[in-house]
């Protein structure tokens, strides 16, 4: 079973409340726009796909709460500027409004109608990526393998089966026996969701605390590590949850592939390496606080919400077109056969 994470019908986005994983399955309904973008900010929906299907149907909401107050066009820019405010560092959140802003005209119906067919397709069209990386990281999945993942890649970050557990979902539906590590990923426990909804599926999944993963590299026979990702720059540098480049290290010291699954709207091929990607930094109160429990002295904070991996580190990229080798020759390659 996979839980459905963003449903949208007749100008209403119901969410899966994130927040309340995994003691609690809450939906919350969304019906404008700045509803949209609190839920994207306070992390009620999580994962960059996810972001950018949420963001998209954030505009189609906006676009019907249009009450003539000032002129459509000028009204939808501020729609878009201030769901494109909320989280700064995943691409496919730009990406989506980007697509949205450019069927935008001054006919509010037809625009209307614009948007909404736009935003589904997006949906959809992360369903189909979800199933072709699931495709291409399948023959990585042998029988009696093991695995470690970080953060939540799965259905709760995407619009079905996920990008680095896609092919989880597959080997397991083909009855292959191979287990996964999951990093509980602090400060906000995104891989223990992961590990949630894995075992939700009949999946053999432990989790672990991140700081463990390093020991699980040395003393278990890991096949790969496998992670997702936020954005991807030019150069083959991925943007991920904080803890993915600690996990990158340790997996290159003790030999072990690692991958990043990357779906094609992920990469920004406006940046030439992870260095120029803007780092989201988060409350405090998410280091020192769990589930409103001070847990931590009085000191200063920092919270960074990603990390940047080298491409150094990674073994391959798993796009919905193939493997490739986490190189800019390589990537350029890959969009310009997109393009063709």
């Amino acid at each position: 079973m996979t839980l459905q994470s963003i449903q949208y019908k007749d100008g209403v986005l119901t969410l899966l409340d994130q927040t309340k994983l995994p003691h609690d399955i809450q939906y919350i309904d969304c019906t404008d726009y700045e509803a949209v973008a609190v839920a994207i900010e306070d992390m009620i929906v999580r994962g960059a796909p996810a972001i950018g299907i949420t963001a998209a149907y954030g505009v189609v909401i906006g676009a019907l709460q249009y009450n003539g107050d000032k002129d459509f066009k000028i009204y939808m820019q501020d729609v878009i500027t201030r769901l494109s405010n909320t989280r700064p560092t995943a691409i496919n959140l730009l990406w989506a409004l980007e697509r949205l802003s450019q069927v935008i005209t001054e006919d509010v119906n037809q625009s209307i109608v614009a948007l909404e067919k736009l935003a589904q397709h997006i949906y959809e069209d992360d369903k189909s990526i979800n199933d072709r990386i699931g495709k291409h990281t399948l023959p990585l999945i042998k029988p009696n393998s093991t695995f470690i993942t970080h953060c939540n890649p799965g259905s709760l970050a995407t619009s079905t089966l996920g990008t680095a557990t896609a092919g989880f979902y597959l080997a397991h539906a083909q009855d292959i026996q191979f287990k996964v590590f999951s990093d509980e990923t602090r400060p906000r426990f995104q891989g223990a969701l992961t590990a949630f909804e894995l075992s939700q599926a009949g999946i053999d999944v432990t989790t672990i605390t991140d700081s463990t993963a390093a020991t699980v590299l040395q003393q278990q026979d890991v096949t790969a590590v496998i992670v997702g990702c936020d954005r991807v720059a030019l150069n083959g540098d991925v943007v991920n949850k904080i803890g993915t480049l600690p996990l990158a290290i340790a997996a290159k010291f003790y030999n072990v592939p690692f991958y990043v699954a990357a779906p094609t709207p992920t990469f920004d091929l406006t940046v030439p390496h992870g260095d120029a990607i803007p780092i989201e930094e988060r409350d405090v109160r998410e280091v020192t606080h769990i589930y409103d429990n001070k847990v931590a002295a009085d000191v200063a904070v920092y919270n960074p919400a990603f990390d940047i991996t080298p491409n150094s580190l990674i073994t391959g990229l798993i796009t919905e077109h193939g493997i490739i080798e986490a190189h800019e020759q390589t990537i350029t390659k890959l969009f310009e056969e997109i393009k063709a």
